[in-house]
């Protein structure tokens, strides 16, 4: 009979003695060790602080998580990574000064009792740190049981760059030989050079090193043996990881990408293809780290859009009558239990989230995706579905089209300030999804359906109205992109930019500001300079320099340690250059600001609706 779950009250050092043949083992899919000297802190301050009180009652340290499934010899962490790691980290520079002091103290009779004593602690962190027997711990142990002990702690994340480092410190002879050993960070100084693996062994044994050998003494015991937790030992993965996220932890909750990835690597495991998966998901999971690194899209967003793109695909989101269905699943629901032949084909599923990552990492290079991911966030979901369906006949003329009829069904959604899943847009759009995936119905097709739907649900002069009046940034990027297009010039949001308002919306001489632009209020000024003509992308390092300048400072001056639009790659700051530079009143006054909003509504509102 399988067992089922046994939780189990114990103390720091029972819980990490580990028998000769286990080991803690710390999944593929789970976080890197991230705990800093912050937490060290805590946990160092915590335990001294305990052993210096009078309470009789045992310290807690929370509860951990265990799957046990395999033959109860492979420990694996699903929560407690981060403490588990920790305790031996500090065992380990409790070792290396109860060492120091053992050396360095006399063997006289007042003193024996405290040898004694550290003797014993000793012993005790040897049996749990190299799995010996407390009597067969010498009192001056060779090298080889250091460096030849088995791995207390397997680290299979693919997240962790710096796993190496824990056996290194583990099998340590001294601390300089632990500094010696363990990896530097190219380009970083001092401490910052080191993983958090050494950072918080360093720190421990900085710690330990103030202590006298008494308080050694009497922290380390404290630590082992009045330090108490619960481990909680699960049969069952999922189980275990419902616990987890059920339970009020310190860590973070997994996210559905840790626990699909955990299902993926099950499947893996049965299909005998643990390699080959585990290499394909650390691509996957490096490629959407750097999508997240460029405000692209991250891990879960991914695996969203390939659950869109799977019911489309699946045709899940019809009725046997054709009726749409509109209730979207769960992303964990969806592949764990809905359509769970995914996640039993490891191999195909990591090629199909690889493909659509390299297609994000290509397509935000365009000018239309990059306007695109600026509007919102539900876009993401209708083009990675095109991306399938090209495979990797990307190309932004390909793109453009479909990129284009999102941007202005979701430009329609912010200026009407109305929820995705109205009828107007959610409906719509899974609908179109169908299409958009389908090889069979070409992207004119789909272009006329956006066309029609636009048309036949809003007014023309309605909605320029809204956009004359829209006071938010949005609208920003599409009036840029529509001028550089307009006017055939490159457009690209890839370097840190700022929105910039032509006339300053804060700062100084505003006033001397605000009667050159011929305003007379400060209702009038309020409800003017948030207007769209009075906004344009401009580069940071040129916003910053510039300030809030007149006016005819930033379209004609170039100053020895400040740069004005001249500089700029961006198409409307760069026109307004042509337009006033030679200007000689160079003013930018409300009528300017009426017209230019007029311009960009006209120009907004058209594409829209053509």
């Amino acid at each position: 009979m399988a067992k089922s779950i046994e939780p189990q009250l114990g103390k720091i050092g029972e819980y990490l003695k580990i028998s000769d043949d286990a080991a803690f083992v710390i999944p593929a899919y789970q976080r890197a060790y991230s705990w800093g000297t912050d937490r060290c802190d805590k946990l160092w301050s915590d335990v001294v602080n305990y052993s210096e009180s009078d309470t009789k009652d045992a310290y807690f340290f929370g509860t951990v998580i265990l799957n046990c499934q395999k033959n109860d010899k492979e420990l694996l962490l699903i929560d407690g990574q981060q403490r588990t790691t920790t305790f031996f980290l500090l065992l380990k520079a409790f070792l290396f000064k109860i060492n120091d002091a053992l050396a360095h103290m006399s063997r006289d009779e007042e003193s024996q009792k405290l040898y004694s004593a550290l003797s014993d602690r000793r012993k005790a962190i040897m049996s749990i740190l190299y799995r010996l027997d407390p009597d067969d711990v010498d009192d001056e142990p060779e090298e080889v049981v250091f460096k030849n002990s088995k791995p207390l702690l397997i680290n299979n994340s693919i997240r962790e760059q710096f796993k190496e480092d824990f056996g290194t410190i583990i099998r340590a002879t001294s601390f300089a030989d632990a500094e010696e050993n363990v990896a530097k960070i190219k380009f970083r100084q001092k401490d910052n050079k080191y993983s958090n693996f050494f950072r918080n062994f360093k720190f421990f044994y900085t710690k330990a090193s103030e202590l006298s050998d008494s308080q050694l003494n009497t922290i380390a015991k404290t630590f082992i043996k009045d330090c108490e937790l619960i481990d909680i030992k699960s049969w069952n993965l999922e189980q275990a990881i419902t616990m987890f996220n059920s339970l009020n932890s310190d860590s973070l909750p997994l996210n559905d990408a840790d626990i699909i990835s955990s299902k993926l690597y099950e499947s893996a495991e049965h299909n005998k293809e643990e390699a080959s998966f585990k290499d394909a998901w650390e691509e996957f999971h490096s490629l959407s780290q750097s999508l997240e690194e460029k405000n692209i899209c991250n891990i879960d967003s991914l695996l969203m859009q390939y659950m869109y793109y799977e019911r489309a695909r699946r045709r899940e989101t019809t009725s046997d009558s054709g009726a749409l269905i509109i209730t979207t699943p769960g992303l964990r629901r969806y592949f764990i239990d809905i359509n769970s032949e995914a996640i039993s084909q490891p191999l195909a599923f990591s090629d199909d989230v690889i493909g659509l990552a390299h297609a994000w990492n290509k397509a935000s290079e365009y000018s239309s995706v990059q306007t695109l991911l600026r509007v919102n966030e539900n876009a993401r979901l209708f083009l990675a579905s095109y991306f399938f369906r090209l495979k990797d006949n990307i190309s932004e003329e390909i793109i453009a089209p479909i990129a284009e009829c999102l941007i202005k069904l979701f430009t329609i959604m912010e200026i009407e300030e109305t929820g995705y899943s109205s009828k107007y847009f959610k409906s719509f759009l899974f609908g179109e999804q169908i299409k958009i995936i389908d090889k069979n119905v070409s992207v004119e097709e789909i272009q006329d359906d956006f066309r029609k739907h636009i048309n036949s649900s809003w007014n023309y002069e309605n909605i320029k109205q809204k956009i004359a009046a829209y006071d938010r940034h949005m609208l920003v990027y599409i009036n840029e992109y529509l001028f550089a297009k307009e006017r055939q010039l490159p457009f690209s949001l890839k370097d840190k930019y700022d929105i910039e308002h032509i006339m300053p919306a804060s700062g100084r001489d505003l006033q001397t500001i605000r009667a050159d632009a011929k305003i007379e209020s400060e209702e009038e000024f309020k409800g003017i300079v948030n207007k769209l003509g009075n906004k344009i992308l401009l580069e940071y390092a040129i916003n910053r320099s510039i300030g809030n300048e007149w006016f005819r400072t930033k379209v004609s001056t170039v100053l020895e340690n400040k740069t004005g639009y001249i500089n700029s790659n961006f198409p409307v700051a760069r026109y307004l250059v042509e337009k006033y530079r030679n200007n000689p009143e160079k003013y930018w006054t409300k009528y300017n600001i009426i017209e230019a909003t007029e311009e960009a509504s006209t120009r907004i509102a058209k594409f829209i609706f053509n």
